[in-house]
Protein backbone atom coordinates (compact mmCIF):
# COMPACT_ATOMS: atom_id res chain seq x y z
CA UNK A 1 0.00 0.00 0.00
CA UNK A 2 2.95 2.17 1.11
CA UNK A 3 5.27 1.45 -2.35
CA UNK A 4 4.12 4.95 -3.57
CA UNK A 5 7.09 6.33 -0.97
CA UNK A 6 9.66 4.56 -3.69
CA UNK A 7 8.44 6.79 -6.48
CA UNK A 8 10.72 9.95 -7.97
CA UNK A 9 7.47 11.81 -7.00
CA UNK A 10 7.29 11.04 -3.30
CA UNK A 11 11.43 10.97 -3.02
CA UNK A 12 11.14 14.60 -4.28
CA UNK A 13 8.51 15.30 -1.87
CA UNK A 14 9.86 14.01 0.94
CA UNK A 15 13.64 15.88 0.69
CA UNK A 16 11.58 18.69 0.20
CA UNK A 17 9.84 18.23 3.22
CA UNK A 18 13.23 17.39 5.33
CA UNK A 19 14.82 20.90 3.65
CA UNK A 20 11.88 23.29 4.13
CA UNK A 21 11.32 22.76 7.84
CA UNK A 22 14.85 23.22 9.26
CA UNK A 23 15.52 26.09 6.95
CA UNK A 24 11.70 27.60 8.03
CA UNK A 25 12.58 27.17 11.67
CA UNK A 26 16.20 29.05 11.21
CA UNK A 27 14.92 31.43 9.30
CA UNK A 28 12.55 31.84 11.89
CA UNK A 29 14.39 31.68 14.71
CA UNK A 30 16.74 34.58 13.29
CA UNK A 31 13.95 36.67 12.76
CA UNK A 32 13.07 36.23 16.45
CA UNK A 33 16.82 37.04 17.12
CA UNK A 34 16.66 40.35 15.66
CA UNK A 35 13.57 41.41 16.99
CA UNK A 36 14.98 40.24 20.49
CA UNK A 37 18.35 42.18 20.07
CA UNK A 38 16.15 45.23 18.99
CA UNK A 39 14.43 45.03 22.26
CA UNK A 40 17.49 44.78 23.92
CA UNK A 41 19.06 47.83 22.47
CA UNK A 42 15.95 49.88 23.15
CA UNK A 43 16.34 48.68 27.26
CA UNK A 44 19.84 49.99 26.85
CA UNK A 45 19.09 53.37 24.95
CA UNK A 46 16.41 54.03 27.46
CA UNK A 47 18.76 52.75 30.66
CA UNK A 48 21.44 55.21 29.17
CA UNK A 49 19.12 58.08 28.78
CA UNK A 50 18.09 57.54 32.57
CA UNK A 51 21.67 57.30 33.67
CA UNK A 52 22.89 60.47 31.55
CA UNK A 53 20.98 62.25 34.02
CA UNK A 54 23.43 61.63 36.81
CA UNK A 55 26.11 62.48 34.58
CA UNK A 56 28.14 65.74 35.15
CA UNK A 57 27.20 68.26 32.59
CA UNK A 58 29.82 69.05 29.65
CA UNK A 59 30.53 71.52 27.13
CA UNK A 60 28.46 71.10 23.81
CA UNK A 61 31.32 70.99 21.54
CA UNK A 62 32.83 68.48 23.47
CA UNK A 63 29.79 66.14 22.69
CA UNK A 64 29.25 66.69 19.24
CA UNK A 65 28.99 65.02 16.87
CA UNK A 66 26.01 63.48 18.35
CA UNK A 67 26.18 59.51 18.38
CA UNK A 68 24.66 56.67 19.94
CA UNK A 69 26.98 56.83 22.95
CA UNK A 70 26.79 60.75 23.12
CA UNK A 71 22.81 61.03 22.80
CA UNK A 72 20.94 61.94 25.93
CA UNK A 73 24.15 63.00 27.58
CA UNK A 74 23.75 66.32 29.91
CA UNK A 75 25.32 69.32 27.55
CA UNK A 76 25.80 72.58 28.38
CA UNK A 77 26.18 76.34 26.37
CA UNK A 78 26.23 80.23 26.81
CA UNK A 79 24.57 82.50 24.94
CA UNK A 80 21.62 84.72 24.49
CA UNK A 81 18.16 83.56 22.99
CA UNK A 82 17.02 84.96 19.65
CA UNK A 83 14.40 83.24 17.06
CA UNK A 84 11.08 81.31 18.95
CA UNK A 85 9.36 79.07 16.89
CA UNK A 86 6.60 76.10 17.58
CA UNK A 87 6.62 72.36 17.16
CA UNK A 88 3.01 71.29 16.76
CA UNK A 89 1.85 67.47 17.22
CA UNK A 90 3.65 66.66 20.28
CA UNK A 91 2.34 64.84 22.38
CA UNK A 92 3.48 63.94 26.45
CA UNK A 93 1.74 61.59 28.55
CA UNK A 94 -0.90 60.94 25.73
CA UNK A 95 -1.99 64.34 25.49
CA UNK A 96 -1.62 66.62 22.26
CA UNK A 97 0.50 69.83 22.35
CA UNK A 98 3.24 71.58 20.93
CA UNK A 99 7.23 72.28 22.00
CA UNK A 100 8.29 75.69 22.56
CA UNK A 101 11.51 76.11 20.62
CA UNK A 102 14.11 78.49 21.04
CA UNK A 103 17.44 79.45 19.36
CA UNK A 104 20.41 80.03 21.28
CA UNK A 105 22.69 82.35 19.78
CA UNK A 106 26.61 81.13 21.62
CA UNK A 107 29.97 82.63 21.00
CA UNK A 108 30.70 79.81 18.02
CA UNK A 109 28.65 82.14 15.37
CA UNK A 110 26.21 78.95 15.69
CA UNK A 111 22.78 78.55 17.07
CA UNK A 112 21.59 75.69 19.42
CA UNK A 113 17.66 74.50 19.52
CA UNK A 114 16.31 74.66 22.31
CA UNK A 115 13.00 72.94 23.55
CA UNK A 116 12.21 75.00 26.59
CA UNK A 117 9.37 73.57 27.50
CA UNK A 118 5.85 71.76 26.24
CA UNK A 119 2.41 73.06 26.31
CA UNK A 120 -1.36 71.64 25.68
CA UNK A 121 -3.28 72.22 22.93
CA UNK A 122 -2.61 73.72 19.70
CA UNK A 123 -0.13 75.95 18.61
CA UNK A 124 -0.22 79.82 20.13
CA UNK A 125 2.44 82.35 20.15
CA UNK A 126 0.69 84.68 22.50
CA UNK A 127 0.94 81.28 24.91
CA UNK A 128 4.27 80.58 24.24
CA UNK A 129 6.03 82.50 27.05
CA UNK A 130 9.15 85.06 25.97
CA UNK A 131 12.58 83.64 26.70
CA UNK A 132 14.84 85.10 29.31
CA UNK A 133 16.85 88.87 28.53
CA UNK A 134 20.27 88.74 28.09
CA UNK A 135 22.96 85.73 28.55
CA UNK A 136 22.34 82.38 29.77
CA UNK A 137 24.06 78.87 30.19
CA UNK A 138 21.26 76.06 29.49
CA UNK A 139 21.77 72.36 30.39
CA UNK A 140 20.19 69.28 29.22
CA UNK A 141 19.91 66.85 27.39
CA UNK A 142 21.55 66.40 23.72
CA UNK A 143 19.63 65.19 21.04
CA UNK A 144 20.44 64.40 17.46
CA UNK A 145 18.29 65.79 15.05
CA UNK A 146 15.06 64.90 14.08
CA UNK A 147 14.32 62.99 10.75
CA UNK A 148 11.20 64.52 8.86
CA UNK A 149 8.74 61.20 8.54
CA UNK A 150 9.94 58.45 11.10
CA UNK A 151 9.74 58.23 14.99
CA UNK A 152 6.29 60.61 14.72
CA UNK A 153 8.12 63.26 13.36
CA UNK A 154 5.72 64.87 11.12
CA UNK A 155 6.89 65.32 7.36
CA UNK A 156 3.81 67.74 6.79
CA UNK A 157 5.03 71.75 4.91
CA UNK A 158 3.06 74.50 4.84
CA UNK A 159 2.74 75.00 8.48
CA UNK A 160 2.23 78.40 9.51
CA UNK A 161 4.97 81.18 10.09
CA UNK A 162 6.81 80.59 13.24
CA UNK A 163 6.39 76.53 13.28
CA UNK A 164 8.40 73.92 12.37
CA UNK A 165 7.63 70.60 11.97
CA UNK A 166 11.17 69.28 12.77
CA UNK A 167 13.47 70.07 15.01
CA UNK A 168 16.81 69.59 12.97
CA UNK A 169 19.25 71.79 11.05
CA UNK A 170 17.79 71.22 7.41
CA UNK A 171 14.75 72.71 8.45
CA UNK A 172 15.90 75.22 10.37
CA UNK A 173 18.66 76.33 8.11
CA UNK A 174 15.76 77.80 5.79
CA UNK A 175 13.81 79.81 8.93
CA UNK A 176 16.71 81.79 10.37
CA UNK A 177 19.46 83.74 9.02
CA UNK A 178 22.26 81.86 10.64
CA UNK A 179 24.21 78.82 10.98
CA UNK A 180 22.09 75.98 13.29
CA UNK A 181 23.93 73.28 15.38
CA UNK A 182 23.23 69.56 13.99
CA UNK A 183 21.33 68.76 17.11
CA UNK A 184 19.38 70.29 20.01
CA UNK A 185 18.67 70.30 23.69
CA UNK A 186 15.98 69.93 25.98
CA UNK A 187 16.06 71.89 29.37
CA UNK A 188 16.03 69.32 32.60
CA UNK A 189 13.67 71.79 33.70
CA UNK A 190 10.77 73.56 32.14
CA UNK A 191 11.52 76.99 31.46
CA UNK A 192 8.29 79.40 32.53
CA UNK A 193 6.18 77.40 34.28
CA UNK A 194 6.40 74.60 30.72
CA UNK A 195 6.84 71.01 31.09
CA UNK A 196 10.04 69.86 30.35
CA UNK A 197 10.53 67.07 27.45
CA UNK A 198 11.78 64.02 28.56
CA UNK A 199 14.87 63.04 26.60
CA UNK A 200 14.34 60.13 24.24
CA UNK A 201 16.37 57.06 23.08
CA UNK A 202 19.26 57.25 19.97
CA UNK A 203 17.40 56.88 16.81
CA UNK A 204 17.38 53.60 15.58
CA UNK A 205 17.23 51.84 19.53
CA UNK A 206 13.57 51.91 19.54
CA UNK A 207 10.77 49.28 19.34
CA UNK A 208 9.54 51.14 15.19
CA UNK A 209 8.38 49.01 12.58
CA UNK A 210 11.66 47.15 11.19
CA UNK A 211 11.35 45.65 14.94
CA UNK A 212 7.56 44.67 14.67
CA UNK A 213 8.16 43.40 11.27
CA UNK A 214 10.65 40.96 12.43
CA UNK A 215 8.22 39.52 14.65
CA UNK A 216 5.87 39.19 12.02
CA UNK A 217 8.26 37.65 9.92
CA UNK A 218 8.73 35.14 12.65
CA UNK A 219 5.05 34.32 13.03
CA UNK A 220 5.35 33.46 9.08
CA UNK A 221 8.18 31.32 8.71
CA UNK A 222 6.67 29.20 11.90
CA UNK A 223 3.43 29.38 9.96
CA UNK A 224 4.78 27.77 7.05
CA UNK A 225 6.08 24.96 8.67
CA UNK A 226 2.83 24.13 9.98
CA UNK A 227 1.50 24.92 6.31
CA UNK A 228 4.46 22.34 4.82
CA UNK A 229 3.43 19.39 7.13
CA UNK A 230 -0.07 20.01 7.06
CA UNK A 231 0.22 19.68 2.90
CA UNK A 232 2.59 16.45 3.11
CA UNK A 233 -0.30 14.75 5.27
CA UNK A 234 -2.81 15.90 2.81
CA UNK A 235 -0.83 14.22 -0.05
CA UNK A 236 -0.04 11.57 2.23
CA UNK A 237 -3.42 10.66 2.82
CA UNK A 238 -5.06 11.28 -0.55
CA UNK A 239 -2.24 8.50 -2.16
CA UNK A 240 -3.07 5.72 0.80
CA UNK A 241 -6.85 6.13 0.14
CA UNK A 242 -6.12 5.53 -3.64
CA UNK A 243 -3.82 2.91 -3.03
CA UNK A 244 -6.45 1.06 -0.75
CA UNK A 245 -9.19 1.65 -3.60
CA UNK A 246 -7.36 -0.08 -6.31
CA UNK A 247 -6.59 -2.90 -3.62
CA UNK A 248 -10.59 -3.29 -3.38
CA UNK A 249 -11.09 -2.92 -7.33
CA UNK A 250 -11.94 0.72 -6.71
CA UNK A 251 -11.35 3.88 -8.32
CA UNK A 252 -10.48 5.35 -11.84
CA UNK A 253 -9.51 2.10 -13.19
CA UNK A 254 -11.88 -0.15 -12.02
CA UNK A 255 -14.59 2.02 -13.13
CA UNK A 256 -12.89 2.30 -16.94
CA UNK A 257 -12.81 -1.67 -16.55
CA UNK A 258 -16.61 -1.36 -16.05
CA UNK A 259 -17.84 0.52 -18.40
CA UNK A 260 -15.41 -1.07 -21.08
CA UNK A 261 -17.17 -4.13 -19.76
CA UNK A 262 -21.21 -2.59 -20.00
CA UNK A 263 -20.09 -1.41 -23.77
CA UNK A 264 -19.37 -4.97 -24.99
CA UNK A 265 -22.57 -6.01 -23.38
CA UNK A 266 -24.65 -3.44 -24.86
CA UNK A 267 -22.78 -4.22 -28.72
CA UNK A 268 -23.45 -7.70 -28.18
CA UNK A 269 -27.24 -6.68 -27.73
CA UNK A 270 -27.24 -4.93 -31.11
CA UNK A 271 -26.84 -8.32 -33.00
CA UNK A 272 -30.21 -9.89 -34.48
CA UNK A 273 -30.54 -13.50 -33.29
CA UNK A 274 -32.63 -16.24 -34.77
CA UNK A 275 -35.07 -17.94 -33.45
CA UNK A 276 -34.91 -21.18 -32.37
CA UNK A 277 -36.88 -23.82 -34.36
CA UNK A 278 -37.21 -21.41 -37.34
CA UNK A 279 -35.54 -21.90 -40.93
CA UNK A 280 -34.17 -19.46 -42.99
CA UNK A 281 -36.08 -18.80 -45.69
CA UNK A 282 -34.88 -20.32 -48.80
CA UNK A 283 -33.12 -17.83 -51.25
Amino acid sequence: MYRFLLTPRWWAINVFLLLSIPFCVFMGSWQLGRFEDRVDNHREAEAQVADAKKDKPRPLDDLLPVTKATSGKQATATGRYDTQLLVPGRTLDDKDGYYVLTLLRTGTGRALPVVRGWLPGEPDPAKAPAPPVGEVTVTGALQASETPGSNGVSARSGLPEGQTAAISAASLINLVPYDVYDAWVTLNRGDSGMRAVPASAPGGTGLDLKAFQNLGYTAEWFAFVGFVIFMWFRLFRREVELARDAELGLGPAADAADTADTADAADGDDVPRQASGVSSPVQ
